[in-house]
Formats: C-alpha cells, sequence, structure tokens
C-alpha cells in the first residue's frame, strides 16, 4: 500500500544467474528444430518473433526476436522430461539483453549485440512430466538473436512403464477426509499411488481412493503415479483441495475490504470511522509502524489534527468502531505499508511485535491484523530454498510471531495478508532463497504456507507490479482482467515454486479475494469495474474467460474484493463501492 498520491511501479523482475556450464559433444538434443534450419519457428512458440538468415551462428538460420510494447519477443518449446533428473541448457544468443531459461526454474542472460556468445545452465526436475524452455529480449533493447538451442537429457518416457494417469479431481469432502479419482493410465498397471508431496498416501488399483486421517479446515495437494514391474512413470498433475470443518468467522461469503487513513493524510482526504459506508465488510486501519526497522515495536498513531483537521477524538474513534462490529463488520490494524519497514530480526523483536500488537488491538478492541510487509522487510537468505520450512530469521520469526498472537486472540481473530505480486506469484519462475537474483522474490511464500490453515484472505495486491508469468506459462500486465483472473488462478490452483522441486499448494477459495486501486490515482494498474467483474465473473463462474483456461476450476466461494484505499473511493465518488457492492451481493 502507498501513501504518495501516485505510486511507483514495482517492476524488479529481472534476475541475473551466470556461469557456463559445458555441453557434451554428442548432446542428446531434446528440442525440435533447435537450430531454427527449418527456416521457420515450427516446434516453438513465439511471438514478434521470426527466423532470419543472418545473422547466424551456425547453419543457413536464427531466431531473431524483436519486443514491442510490454511485450519482450519471448520463443519457447516445452519437452517432456524424467522426473528428479538433472538437465543442461545451452544456446547462442546475441543482442543486448539476451535471456536463456526454464520456466519455473533457472535463468541466465548476457549483453552483447555485436556477436554470438553462449548461454547454459542446468536444472533437476520435480515432479514434473515436461519442461518449457524460453528465450526472450526486453522491452525497448532491440532484436534479439539465439540459434543451435540445445537441452541435454533423457526424454520422458520409461520403456515398458504404464503412462502418467490424468489429473486427479477432488470429489467427496469431509472434515477428516478428502476423496480423489483421476483418468486411467495408457499401458499396463498394476497399481496407482497417490502422493502428497514425496510421501506416499495411499495405494489402490482401481481410480478412485479416498485420504482420510486429516484435520479439519486444513489444505493438500496431491498427484498420482502408475506402477507396474518396469517401473513407476512421471506423476500426474496436482490437485489442490481442503476438508471441511472451518470456523464461521462472520464475513458473508463475497466481502468487500478496503484500507483506511488512519494514521496519515495524502491528499484523499480524512475519512472518520464513523462514515465508513456499511458496504466495507473488512475495514483496515492504515498503518501501524516500527519505531525502527528492527524493533519489532509497533506503534499505531492516529493522524493528527494538524494533518488531518476532521479527525475524531480517541473516543469517537473507538465508538465508531464497536458501532461497525455491531453490524458485522471487522475492524483491522494493517502493519507495514510503504513507509514501513519491519525486520524481525531476532526473538527480542518478534516477542515485541506481539506485545505491541496486541496492545494496539486490545486499546482499540480490534478483530485482528493485516500484514501488509512491503519494500525490504521480506527476504531470504542464501540457500534458503525449502518454503516450507524456512530458516532466515525475519521469516521464521514473523511466522513465530503470527502463531502466537493467532492463539492468544482464539478462532475468531482475523489474520489477512496484502503482499504484493513480486513477493507471492513471482515465486513460480524466481525464489529468492535459491540466488537467482533478488532475494525477495517469492518471499511471502513460507509465511502464506505456516499461516494457511489460520489465514483469513489474502488479497495480493494486483497492482504496481510489472508483468507476471502465469499457469500458462505467458505474461500477464496488469490493468485489464487477464491479470486478475491469471494471478487469482496460481492462489488457487497452486504452482511449483522455482528451482525448488517444490509445490506451492493453492488456498481455499474463501481465503481468496483481488486487490485494486480505487482509482487512477490510488496506484499504477487501476482497472475499470467492467473489466473487475469480467475477472471475478470468469473466477466464479467460469464464463467470459477469453483465451485462459482456469487451471484451479471455478471458485465459487471466492472471498471478494480489497482496495487501496477507502478515502480514495470517496475522494472519487465511491465508483469502487458503487460498483462492485451489489455486483459481489448478486453472486451466488
Amino acid at each position: 500500500m502507498r501513501r504518495s498520491r501516485l505510486s511507483a511501479t514495482l517492476a524488479a523482475f529481472v534476475l541475473a544467474l551466470s556461469g557456463v556450464l559445458a555441453v557434451p559433444a554428442a548432446a542428446a538434443n531434446l528440442l525440435a528444430n533447435p537450430g531454427f534450419e527449418a527456416g521457420s519457428l515450427s516446434g516453438w512458440t513465439c511471438s514478434n518473433a521470426t527466423a532470419v538468415s543472418t545473422p547466424v551462428h551456425s547453419g543457413g538460420y536464427a531466431l531473431a526476436g524483436t519486443p514491442v510494447g510490454a511485450d519482450y519477443a519471448q520463443c519457447a518449446q516445452t519437452v517432456s522430461v524424467q522426473p528428479n533428473t538433472t538437465y543442461t541448457v545451452s544456446a547462442w544468443v546475441r543482442g543486448n539483453p539476451v535471456y536463456l531459461g526454464v520456466t519455473g526454474g533457472p535463468s541466465t542472460w548476457s549483453g552483447n549485440p555485436s556477436a554470438y556468445n553462449q548461454l547454459s545452465l542446468s536444472f533437476t526436475t520435480g515432479n514434473q512430466t515436461s519442461a518449457q524452455l524460453y528465450l526472450h529480449g526486453w522491452y525497448g533493447a532491440g532484436t534479439y538473436y539465439a540459434d543451435d538451442v540445445v537441452l541435454d537429457g533423457p526424454g520422458g518416457n520409461t520403456p515398458g512403464a504404464p503412462g502418467a494417469p490424468g489429473t486427479p479431481q477432488a470429489t467427496t469432502v469431509t472434515t477428516g477426509s478428502i476423496g480423489l479419482s483421476w483418468g486411467a493410465s495408457a499401458g499396463t498397471v498394476a497399481g496407482y499411488r497417490v502422493y502428497e508431496g514425496s510421501a506416499v498416501v495411499a495405494t489402490v488399483t482401481g481410480t478412485s481412493a479416498t485420504v482420510g486421517g486429516l484435520a479439519a479446515c486444513t489444505t493438500h495437494s496431491y498427484a498420482v503415479a502408475a506402477y507396474n514391474s518396469a517401473g513407476e512413470p512421471p506423476k500426474s498433475g496436482t490437485v489442490t483441495a481442503s476438508t471441511s470443518g472451518c470456523v464461521d468467522t462472520g464475513l458473508p461469503k463475497h466481502a468487500l475490504v478496503g484500507y483506511l487513513h488512519a494514521s496519515f493524510a495524502n491528499g484523499s482526504g480524512y475519512v472518520r470511522m464513523a462514515d465508513v459506508p456499511a458496504a466495507w465488510d473488512i475495514i483496515d486501519l492504515a498503518f501501524g509502524e516500527p519505531t525502527s526497522v528492527t524493533s519489532g515495536d509497533i506503534r499505531f498513531n492516529r493522524c493528527s489534527a494538524t494533518e488531518c483537521p476532521n479527525v475524531e477524538s480517541d473516543a469517537d474513534f473507538v465508538a465508531a468502531i464497536k458501532a461497525k462490529q455491531a453490524q458485522g463488520k471487522k475492524v483491522l490494524i494493517s502493519i507495514g505499508g510503504q513507509n514501513g519497514q519491519v525486520q524481525l530480526t531476532t526473538t527480542a523483536a518478534r516477542d515485541k511485535f506481539v506485545s505491541s500488537v496486541s496492545a494496539i488491538i486490545d486499546k482499540y478492541g480490534l478483530n485482528g491484523l493485516d500484514v501488509d510487509f512491503e519494500g525490504h522487510s521480506l527476504s531470504l537468505n542464501a540457500g534458503d530454498t525449502d518454503f516450507r520450512n524456512p530458516t532466515t530469521p525475519v521469516l521464521v520469526n514473523l511466522i513465530s510471531a503470527l502463531k502466537t498472537l493467532k492463539a492468544k486472540y482464539g478462532s475468531g481473530f482475523v489474520l489477512t495478508m496484502a503482499p504484493e505480486t513480486f513477493f507471492v506469484q513471482v515465486g513460480y519462475q524466481f525464489y529468492g532463497g535459491t540466488s537467482a537474483g533478488d532475494a525477495r522474490t517469492g518471499a511471502y511464500l513460507p509465511v502464506i504456507h505456516a499461516l494457511r490453515d489460520s489465514l483469513t484472505v489474502l488479497h495480493v495486491q494486483d497492482y504496481n507490479s510489472g508483468p507476471v508469468m502465469g499457469l500458462d506459462n505467458q505474461y500477464h500486465n496488469m490493468g485489464g482482467p487477464e491479470f486478475h483472473i491469471a494471478m487469482t488462478d496460481m492462489l488457487k490452483a497452486g504452482f511449483s515454486v522455482a528451482n525448488t522441486g517444490q509445490f506451492f499448494p493453492g488456498l481455499r477459495p474463501d481465503q481468496i479475494a483481488i486487490g485494486l486501486p480505487a482509482a487512477v490515482s490510488a496506484g499504477n494498474g487501476y482497472t475499470s469495474p467492467a473489466d473487475v467483474q469480467t475477472a471475478v465473473n470468469c473466477l466464479v463462474k467460469g464464463s467470459g474467460c477469453g483465451s485462459y483456461t482456469l487451471r484451479g476450476g471455478t471458485s465459487p466461494g471466492f472471498r471478494g474484493l480489497m482496495t487501496w484505499s477507502i478515502n480514495w473511493d470517496k475522494y472519487y465518488g465511491w465508483e469502487f463501492q458503487n460498483s462492485h457492492e451489489p455486483f459481489l451481493n448478486a453472486l451466488p
């Protein structure tokens, strides 16, 4: 969230991974048309690219890609691979810059516009049965060239083994079990193993299974592999499902969430708590901020009368909060924001965070906490590559602090988070702990995962963002319905975490909302109400999705919409509220 009138675009998605690995002289190249000698882009999926006869590295043709506007001329090819296997990739490239990478894995780049040079990398597959190699340039950087591309390693078929089964679907769900069914594998099948991560949780001879012994209101992800005497081929795709029995937080099925500038003014005007319209179901008080970056000591200082001439007294503020709560509304303290950098580097800072946040909640009688850590609050130490078991102190201490607060206030405690796409969805392509560029990429994933069974709503900020790769392995740009569809589908379906071999399970639909700027002055990436509602109709009903196919299926329980901010919405005549509250109320 931003205090300034216009927010800076967060577009730090360029990551560099250097190092040249030798490719065997007799490379077992899995790519089709690797040198573009067909005189075309046959075998490749490209945008703003063509095969050219000059300049080439060898042979008669090479790839030429010219970025146009927000498209940086990606050319990609998907091949079958074996799980848990190491592959090497190389390409001869010319341009400044040129990127070579594997979707969900490592990437590398170089900048040489006058001569060809070789880029190389290696990667190890997880449970996947395919891998996508890509090349691309960069915005406004001119044409790049590529030739003699190699993906070296064993192909994805195991002789004599059955084929991969169909991606499972969740069937009957109870408080303690999840039923699954899937399409049969081709070939001779002795049985099927159901995996949760690397653990086998069921073995059956048919194409269905029930996984029992689960806790209520917990989320799980499963893949299935067939096997026979010849071995076990790659697993199916992954499905995420949740057990029932979740605690009712008192929120409507589809909610409107808004931030209220309670500690500052920024040109949009101060709005008294009593004057917040009844349309808003969750009101986030912006912001609680630390006394210093590493102190953990959070203070909530209400806007002064000098800065906000119409500010109400503390007594009237508390009375208005109680009145909102009597109407069923939830009022939270939001910690962080643009200026509130919070780094819990020590256990002492963790404990101070818990005590100081508790003091704010108790003083104003609040319903819970919103985590809005931005900037450099969260990053991953080198080598911290398992989001399920983080070791970086700022993450370990934050997770511990949030769990303590949840335990202290009980099941009715409302916990929300508002990360930027850089800290969540970009983890599909780059993960900071792998040292592949910016250490902050994907850094919210350990926190979300550790608190997933306590999390009320995750409303990622679908604004102030650069292009982000979705599950369709295409880059999506903010401001239109497709961006919101693709980003939200990632949260529902889950996704592989880059270069780690791990899968981040999706969230329940009731835990997912879309974060949006209320108006053009509130943040980059404003989306018109019509386009927002097109995205929501796709996510909830499966209609109007355009060319995008939902990987996570429809989400009738989709929680709703968040905006920065209530103040900006009032300044612009309540367009956000008046457009979206009746729309959400009319959803099934």
